[in-house]
């Protein structure tokens, strides 16, 4: 599955910061951790300074074995710039940067994680590169689940509020605020049996 997760500055667009729920973020990353471990999962998502920290600190406490469920892609456009918390990860995929373009550096990095097989996309929080992701996800992955956590507020509450699909086939995505019972009852009934034993990005 596939992780679109950051939280909004101040600094940037004012339409995230000011939805955004911090504390909810860090909570839905958190359960999504546990999930995938539970699951025999694996998670790719793109290293972002406030998530990978999260997603590490809940691996740490939880002792699931990071190699096998957790995937990180970062790209060299970020090297002077990565968490240190990088280095809990065993499998980094580092991704070549166009030299002195962001932007193009972003794109690169996210066609190279969109080029693996998805069953789930998970959206929290985030600001434009959060829409941005959906988007491509949606476009290269038709077929997968996506789930964007409308109660962590910022982008991934945009996303929900304009698919009334979503609205009326996953309310709990805006509802549910234990994000262990949710990340649970989207993950278990969504992973292909290939995943499953028995039961930003910036």
């Amino acid at each position: 599955m596939f992780l679109s997760a950051s939280v909004p500055l101040p600094t940037r667009n004012p339409t995230y910061f000011a939805t955004v729920d911090v504390l909810a973020i860090r909570d839905a990353v958190r359960a999504l951790a546990i999930a995938v471990a539970e699951q025999e999962a694996e998670l790719v998502f793109g290293g972002h300074p406030a998530i990978t920290p999260m997603i590490r600190l809940q691996v740490t406490q939880t002792g699931a074995r990071v190699g096998d469920h957790f995937v990180l892609f970062q790209s060299r456009f970020f090297t002077s710039t990565f968490p240190r918390d990088n280095a809990s990860f065993e499998r980094v995929e580092l991704v070549d940067a166009v030299p002195n373009d962001r932007n193009a550096s972003l794109l690169r990095l996210r066609e190279a994680m969109f080029a693996k097989p998805f069953d789930i996309g998970i959206f929290i929080g985030g600001m434009e590169g959060v829409e941005d992701e959906y988007e491509m996800f949606l476009q290269r992955h038709p077929a997968a689940r996506v789930f964007p956590v409308a109660s962590t507020g910022a982008a991934a509450a945009e996303l929900f509020d304009r698919d009334p699909d979503l609205q009326r086939e996953h309310p709990e995505l805006r509802d549910e605020i234990s994000y262990l019972t949710l990340m649970r009852g989207l993950i278990g009934p969504s992973l292909s049996p290939t995943y499953t034993l028995s039961g930003p990005s910036i």
